[in-house]
């Protein structure tokens, strides 16, 4: 499915976990705000990324394979996220709460999801209100 055009209603899911996929889609942005969109009111997202600039670099323009390797790290990247990803997930209308995985979830769940503490991963546990906030990260 193509995610800057997910062919279900607004509110269809309760979760939305997304792992290293959007530095693979041109139209990020547009990816984030159908999350959104889908999103129920009640329900949470998990959108990771690779970590691997300062500052988000990306340039639509290069689209040969050796250049993205170059640029990017990998062939078919798009681009390199930075610590400006959570103003993205922002924009797109999530509330997001930086966390890590000790605050989401524990034990077996965690492996089942592939977010363990080994990881030392930074998570953005997104929202469409508050209250999906305080219910799931204390």
């Amino acid at each position: 499915m193509d995610i800057t055009n997910i062919q279900y209603p607004d509110q269809s899911f309760d979760v939305i976990y997304c792992s290293h996929v959007l530095e693979h889609v041109d139209d990020d942005k547009q990816a984030m705000r159908e999350f959104f969109r889908v999103l129920k009111n009640s329900g949470w997202a998990i959108l990771l990324v690779p970590f691997t600039s300062e500052k988000t670099y990306e340039d639509p323009s290069i689209i040969e394979p050796a250049k993205r390797l170059k640029a990017f790290g990998q062939e078919d990247h798009v681009r390199r996220y930075g610590s400006d990803y959570v103003d993205r997930l922002r924009e797109a209308g999530f509330i997001v709460k930086v966390t890590n995985v000790n605050d989401l979830v524990n034990g077996d769940e965690a492996v089942r999801m592939g977010l363990t503490p080994a990881s030392g991963e930074i998570y953005y546990y997104c929202t469409k209100s508050l209250s999906g906030l305080t219910r799931r990260c204390t």
